[in-house]
């Protein structure tokens, strides 16, 4: 079969093509990106749906039977701890007629009972009871297969206590996508243990998502976003981070770690070689999830696209060890929050202005915007295959 280009998919791989270009030359993503809901259906499928996105993380899950129904791209999925302690994700729909399972978190005690014809499931997602399938007290019927009717598993992944999911379920095996980070990050591949309550928090924020990447990415902008943090960790204290294809984000030699009233500091991990007694480290882990490290804690940020315009980002802070200090977990959770807050202006007044005509996606310091433009080039990478693989 011949395929033949239109002109406005050639138009539209040119422009993919200048912001793949090297950094010098190139221009950032158009505004279709961020304002058209064509544009961002198929960038959703491209970006989102063919690889490892995050969802949550573990610790929404805490306990084996813990359940959490969740949005993502419009599916309905369902984050369950089953009974051997496995964080797992289903869709949060019966195999039945379609109905939701489970409307809003809590504990599940025994199986998951469908409100509607009542079929239970195991934790595992097997179908376990199919009340009067075959007629008024007849619980089976031989043309319902029960073994062949659990839940529908999406794949997923944990690590750093995030939880990964592939919905298309043809991505590459996490491991083999994101090995290099974990290699890099491998003296934080042990127990993370999450504050609880007072370090965990949701920020409404009315723009795309990919801002919220794009700003994160890179320290060009501390001075005059973050002057409180640029006061000690500055500008010239931070370094790139680019691994095209996968992450980008920054890293700084100088980590202030935070202290109490009496001067205690939270435990650090242990064995941690000697760059991080003064190092912190800080990834965009592509597409939605970013990350942050340091001697004495963690975080993840969750990135949830909403809508073209509205993103929330889901903060959780972890630490070395359970039971630290809960007014200096509490101080570090107001200190992190006023960092992320800070950027709120920022990313809301590019959504803004992303309905601009004239705007052409923008140009690249190329000696301060590395990590952002490593984070464009891969969405029109990404873009750029989906369309070569339809043709």
């Amino acid at each position: 079969m011949t395929h033949h280009t239109t002109p406005r998919a050639a138009a539209a791989r040119a422009v993919l093509n200048e912001v793949s270009a090297p950094i010098e030359k190139a221009h950032g993503l158009p505004n279709a990106h961020y304002t058209d809901p064509e544009t961002i259906a198929a960038e959703n499928r491209a970006c989102l749906e063919t690889t490892w996105s995050a969802i949550a993380v573990g610790a929404d899950v805490p306990e084996p039977g813990d359940a959490v129904p969740l949005q993502f791209l419009g599916q309905p999925l369902l984050l369950l701890r089953d009974d051997e302690g496995e964080v797992r994700v289903f869709y949060n729909i019966c195999r039945h007629r379609g109905m939701i399972l489970v409307s809003e978190p809590r504990k599940i005690e025994g199986a998951i009972r469908c409100p509607y014809h009542s079929w239970c499931y195991a934790k595992d997602g097997r179908l376990v009871a199919t009340p009067h399938v075959g007629g008024p007290g007849q619980n089976a019927h031989p043309g319902i297969d029960r073994a062949t009717l659990g839940l529908v598993e999406v794949r997923s992944h944990l690590w750093m206590d995030v939880v990964f999911v592939n919905l298309s379920g043809d991505a590459p095996d996490f491991a083999e996508v994101h090995g290099d980070l974990m290699a890099r990050w491998s003296e934080y591949d042990r127990p993370l243990h999450h504050g609880g309550a007072d370090s965990r928090f949701t920020l409404e924020v009315e723009t795309n998502w990919k801002l919220a990447v794009e700003n994160y990415c890179e320290s060009y902008h501390l001075p005059w976003v973050h002057p409180g943090l640029n006061s000690y960790s500055r500008l010239e204290d931070h370094y790139h981070i680019e691994a095209p294809g996968r992450y980008s984000g920054q890293g700084t030699l100088v980590y202030r770690q935070l202290r109490g009233t009496d001067e205690q500091t939270f435990p650090d991990f242990d064995d941690l070689t000697d760059k991080w007694d003064t190092g912190a480290e800080y990834v965009a882990l592509y597409p939605n999830v970013l990350l942050g490290v340091h001697r004495d804690h963690t975080f993840a940020i969750v990135l949830e696209p909403v809508a073209h315009d509205r993103t929330r980002e889901h903060v959780h802070i972890y630490y070395a060890t359970p039971g630290t200090d809960e007014t200096l977990r509490a101080k570090n959770a107001t200190q992190w929050k006023g960092v992320f807050v800070e950027d709120i202006m920022v990313v809301e007044g590019m959504q803004r202005g992303r309905f601009a005509a004239g705007f052409d996606g923008g140009r690249f310091s190329p000696a301060m915007d590395g990590p952002t433009h490593c984070f464009h080039a891969w969405v029109a990478g990404r873009m750029a295959e989906a369309e070569d693989g339809a043709a």
